[in-house]
């Protein structure tokens, strides 16, 4: 009988410590969706200090054509116009929080806008992807992995 009230207890907690958890697991959530927006402007802006600390020094970047790169050599693409980026447009965001709000999975889809083609007609490719987010205690929300794939053109 003493054991009653102990999971009488527990019972009535259990609603509150479920609803702490998830507001919790609701600020990760926001906080990576910003962050992802973040990573995009930076790519567009070639904000590169801010690339150099959202992407882990093991980073694997998989472009939509299966290229594949790490950390040093997607940066330098970008230095050097090899990834050039007009404009992004996130489309879809969806961010599934893990491991204690230390891992974050995100899909998406995304629109991104380059320099014209050669003959002039507009390059836009659609995508969507998936992005792997380990949160360092020192460095915060990291981008270890990065897998895209082109969509078809949308029929008009």
């Amino acid at each position: 009988m003493k054991k009653l009230p102990f999971l009488l207890v527990l019972l009535l907690a259990l609603p509150v410590l479920t609803f702490a958890q998830s507001k919790k697991n609701l600020a990760a959530v926001k906080e990576v969706e910003a962050l992802e927006r973040q990573r995009f402007a930076a790519q567009v802006s070639k904000d590169y200090a801010y690339l150099d600390k959202v992407f882990a020094d093991d980073l694997i970047y998989t472009h939509s054509n299966g290229k594949q790169n790490n950390k040093t050599e997607y940066v330098q693409s970008i230095k050097d116009g090899k990834s050039v980026y007009d404009k992004i447009d996130v489309e879809a965001l969806n961010v599934r929080v893990y491991a204690g709000e230390k891992t974050a999975v995100v899909n998406g889809t995304i629109t991104i806008y380059q320099p014209n083609k050669p003959d002039g007609s507009p390059n836009v490719a659609h995508l969507k992807y998936v992005v792997v987010q380990v949160k360092d205690p020192k460095k915060g929300w990291q981008v270890v992995l990065w897998q895209s794939q082109k969509q078809p053109e949308a029929k008009s």
